[in-house]
């Protein structure tokens, strides 16, 4: 299918920061996804996890298989949509690189940690993981992607963090933030794809995990209800995993055939004639309708009271703060604990949390075990 005319096109890129030949065979967008895909922050999202911990089980989900799912659900929404399914990819495949081990307990940890330093953010620390973190070629730190990759893995920023790239880098990746202007239509559609995804699978591995049940889903959220009874209608014998699967695919794909219908009439009222029109339109162009953002609203306030604040996760969460705190304070304390390349750097409390942010939970546990004798888990 040919790319819309409001989709980003690969061969008017906005470039790299370092200049480079093109590849003979990929698209500049296809270069930036095999990047990541060999990437060792790429490989260490298999034992980063999303709410329950690495050992707890080998089914829940993990960053890596987060971001496949978002990938796949992007693609197929993209596709729909005449955008560059690579680029769509590319972000969804990056846009948790730099996530903490622990899931969002790291993050808030190393925020607080970092208070008096900068502070810390998951995504502004996936663009420097791309930008400066992976060390894998001769003439750059980084892995030098391009300013529509970038744009999209940089998904939120304070204000302040924001001004510090703008200075760094003038009318860059940060810029839109000033200027209250919006991604590209493929940096959307990944964002909508997160949403999609994780609620999913979070309803998933809740149900699996035993701290929800279907019954209670049904009870309390209406989007879920709908698709569990559509389910019982066709197949009134369903019971246990089966229902629970074939609910979560019938909304899954509720969800994404409501984004493209959405989006489409949104396109055709706004009529971007280029993505640059995409940029100034004040409002994002990729939407769900109102029914079913309400609906997606609702279950993510289900999820958030029920799973992720369910005691029993609140009491690994608090050991996996411990972890991180200390870690984080052993470091600071005797840099010598610190592999030499951070050790040796100039801002120590940043290469404390680039080290720490950049670890999987095992490794975590592991390297906390190591220094205090402590086995929390």
């Amino acid at each position: 299918m040919p790319l819309a005319r409001y989709a980003c096109d690969p061969s008017r890129s906005r470039g790299r920061r370092f200049p480079e030949p093109a590849a003979p065979t990929r698209s500049e967008y296809q270069r930036d996804r095999d990047r990541i895909v060999h990437s060792t922050a790429f490989r260490r999202l298999v034992y980063k996890t999303q709410v329950f911990l690495n050992h707890e089980g080998d089914l829940f989900r993990t960053r890596l298989t987060h971001s496949l799912e978002v990938a796949q659900l992007g693609r197929s929404i993209g596709r729909s949509l005449g955008l560059d399914e690579d680029l769509i990819e590319t972000i969804a495949l990056a846009h948790d690189l730099g996530h903490t081990p622990f899931g969002h307990a790291g993050q808030d940890v190393l925020d607080d940690c970092m208070k008096a330093h900068g502070g810390f953010e998951h995504n502004l620390q996936s663009l420097r993981v791309v930008d400066q973190l992976e060390q894998r070629y001769p003439a750059y730190d980084g892995l030098n992607l391009t300013f529509e990759s970038r744009e999209g893995i940089l998904k939120h920023c304070s204000r302040r963090n924001a001004e510090l790239l703008e200075a760094a880098e003038p009318d860059g990746v940060a810029a839109r933030f000033l200027r209250g202007e919006q991604p590209g239509l493929e940096a959307q559609l990944s964002n909508l794809a997160d949403e999609v995804a994780y609620n999913a699978h979070d309803i998933d591995d809740g149900v699996r995990s035993g701290l929800l049940s279907l019954e209670q889903l049904e009870a309390a959220v209406p989007l879920v209800q709908r698709y569990l009874r559509e389910a019982l209608a066709e197949f009134p014998s369903l019971t246990g995993k089966r229902l629970l699967f074939e609910t979560i695919r019938r909304m899954l794909s509720a969800q994404v055939y409501d984004i493209i219908d959405a989006s489409r009439a949104e396109l055709d009222a706004a009529a971007p004639a280029d993505v640059q029109a995409v940029r100034r339109a004040g409002r994002p162009l990729l939407r769900f309708s109102t029914e079913m953002r309400r609906g997606s609203s609702e279950l993510k306030r289900f999820l958030f009271a029920s799973l992720y604040r369910h005691p029993q996760v609140q009491e690994k969460r608090a050991r996996a703060e411990q972890v991180l705190r200390e870690l984080f304070a052993i470091y600071l304390g005797d840099p010598s604990q610190l592999p030499a390349d951070h050790a040796g750097q100039a801002d120590l409390p940043r290469a404390c949390a680039d080290y720490i942010a950049g670890m999987t939970d095992r490794f975590a546990l592991k390297e906390h075990q190591r220094l205090t004798g402590q086995q929390l888990f």
